[in-house]
């Protein structure tokens, strides 16, 4: 017999979308998850990141092996809320839908697997091994939870890992890394009637973003899962007078790596477009400030096609397992695993993430609290 009624894992949900951790303040859904781990006899732990920003890990279970979850606990802002049909940090149920800042991305996701632990600890239902959760603060912006957890230890003696991100009925086991790189180019300025008095920090950019466009898009490597590389720049800022010539020029660029063209590669590559200018009297600098690898697991299908037999009993239909375009924490978490470490991507949700009037399925969200208990326990068995 369940733990909790669906009223009471509805309002797990109800009070986790309340909290506001847009971003920030994740101590607050961390102080909400010990409470009630708390009550339940299960220890968990509030492991400190920076201001008001907090990971959470929490065990059950005794021995090996040892089953790693996860789900990150911040939510991205809901933007112009005036645009919602309903308060985004009130869970809101229409038509079999919840809806709510988080409900998809992935506030769902944490209070199944939370409740799954719970319900699989009261009533003793792990005979072998522990459920490990590390619960993430920041994985919407810089994943320094995610970090935390890889440089701590807290991966060391796992053994597979399931990160609840909202997939829906669907498994994924790959994704394209992402980087986050800022150039800066440093002129001279001058009045636009006597230009050969500055120094232009427009032009040696625009020249180096022309020729890393034609190197990194025209690349011939490729992933048989993922794809190619994808080099974008994102952002653009130089010039502050139409009459003058421009001190600085600044572009951001946001780049999805994959294997065969990973996160070393490219910068290296790209380090050596810079030098190419700054060798013609440019003055260009490169900050690489956020580098996350991809993550393609290839080894023992065990987990997969267990989470495939299982979501089939409760969506209906075939699950079907492949690669998300999205980074997620894996990156951190598996930086020290082998390419056959044992991992998927399985979670509640829809394609509503980060939009006005995120959902999901209310149904979904029940079921996917069962799918996670038998999976958890299955798996360990």
């Amino acid at each position: 017999m369940a733990v909790f009624s669906d009223e009471q894992r509805l309002q797990i949900f109800k009070d986790l979308i309340a909290i506001q951790s847009v971003n920030t303040d994740e101590e607050e859904v961390s102080v909400y998850l010990k409470n009630l781990f708390g009550r339940h006899g299960i220890s968990a732990t509030i492991i400190p990141v920076s201001d008001r920003r907090t990971d959470l890990t929490a065990e059950i279970g005794t021995g090996n092996p040892v089953l790693g979850v996860s789900g990150h606990m911040d939510v991205v802002s809901p933007g112009d809320a005036s645009q919602w049909t309903s308060d985004p940090f009130t869970l809101t149920e229409r038509d079999g839908k919840l809806y709510g800042r988080g409900a998809a991305d992935m506030k769902s996701g944490l209070a199944a697997m939370v409740i799954a632990m719970i319900e699989i600890h009261d009533q003793g239902l792990l005979n072998k091994g522990r459920i490990r959760l590390m619960a993430t603060m920041g994985e919407e912006v810089g994943e320094l939870g995610s970090r935390t957890f890889a440089y701590n230890g807290s991966m060391k003696d796992v053994d597979a890992l399931i990160i609840g991100e909202p997939s829906g009925y669907r498994i994924a086991y790959a994704h394209k890394g992402s980087m986050d790189i800022r150039l800066t180019s440093t002129g001279k300025a001058a009045h636009s009637s006597m230009p050969e008095q500055g120094y232009n920090a427009i032009d040696p950019l625009i020249d180096l973003l022309h020729n890393a466009n034609h190197q990194f898009r025209t690349a011939d490597k490729k992933n048989a899962l993922l794809g190619d590389l994808s080099f974008n720049t994102t952002i653009f800022q130089g010039g502050d007078q139409v009459n003058s010539i421009p001190a600085e020029a600044v572009a951001e660029l946001n780049i999805r790596t994959i294997p065969e063209f990973d996160n070393d590669v490219v910068d290296k590559q790209l380090g050596q477009l810079v030098q190419q200018q700054n060798t013609n009297g440019a003055k260009i600098t490169k900050e690489t400030y956020m580098s996350q690898p991809s993550v393609e697991t290839t080894g023992d299908k065990r987990l997969i096609d267990l989470a495939q037999k299982i979501g089939k009993l409760y969506a209906e239909k075939d699950i079907p397992s492949g690669a998300i375009p999205a980074v997620t924490d894996a990156s951190n978490l598996l930086r020290d695993k082998p390419k056959d470490f044992p991992f998927i991507i399985f979670g509640p949700g829809s394609d509503s993430v980060h939009q006005i009037d995120e959902f999901v399925d209310k149904q979904m969200y029940f079921n996917f609290i069962e799918i996670y208990q038998k999976l958890f326990t299955e798996y360990l068995a």
